[in-house]
């Protein structure tokens, strides 16, 4: 009996801490993922100068996907209309690009020059660009995904000052935009320290330089003395 019990006890002890290591990575991968996505969300709010609260009531009220968030405030700051507009036809079940046409603008707003694209999910949307000249564009017909694709695009290029060939490099690897953002935020933010501490050896090799220099010059002052 007693080897039954601890036998069972420890078979508990086993059970629990592992359910206590699944619960602690998972409580490790949601606080993550928030934190990225906070991210993107604060990028998306600074970008479009729309006040994060807003950001959120879209979002949540709103029931817009978090990478449609950026083409709802792309929109109504070209239509030159509120993002409730946007929103409210999007909510009546019409696509991006009808809303585009409904407002008078031109599928041209979407295109982002770059030097080669080939591939998915890029490849077939600069397609319908290429095959038509510029001024067909207005007759060109985007799906919901295209749409979604080259706004964030200009988001995350332009937010971040980042290439965009680089951005559709990351999407074409299956990644979405909320992860993108976040790489790229963390990208630029090593490269900034990698600066900072650039800048730091410059200033302590310029330092030493002088620093040389005013002993060279105390050694030629004092070899003057002995002649003099």
């Amino acid at each position: 009996m007693r080897v039954t019990a601890f036998v069972v006890a420890l078979g508990l002890v086993v059970i629990f801490g592992m359910a206590g290591r699944a619960e602690a990575q998972v409580d490790v991968g949601i606080s993550i993922g928030e934190e990225g996505l906070r991210g993107f969300h604060l990028a998306v709010g600074e970008y479009y100068h729309v006040p994060q609260r807003e950001v959120i009531i879209i979002i949540k009220e709103k029931r817009i996907r978090d990478e449609e968030l950026p083409v709802v405030l792309f929109l109504a700051q070209r239509a030159r209309v509120p993002y409730t507009r946007i929103v409210e036809l999007r909510q009546r079940g019409m696509s991006w690009i009808d809303i585009t046409l409904h407002f008078g603008l031109s599928p041209e707003i979407y295109y982002v020059p770059v030097k080669v694209v080939s591939g998915p999910p890029y490849g077939k949307a600069y397609g319908y660009y290429k095959k038509k000249p510029k001024k067909e564009w207005k007759a060109i017909r985007l799906d919901d995904d295209d749409v979604v694709n080259f706004v964030n695009l200009k988001f995350i290029s332009g937010y971040h000052g980042y290439s965009p060939e680089r951005v559709i490099e990351l999407r074409s690897r299956g990644r979405d935009f909320v992860a993108i953002n976040d790489e790229v935020k963390r990208e630029k933010g090593r490269g900034r320290d990698r600066n900072k501490e650039r800048d730091k050896d410059r200033e302590h090799g310029k330092l030493e330089k002088e620093h040389g220099k005013k002993e060279k010059n105390k050694d030629k002052g004092k070899g003057h003395g002995k002649f003099e």
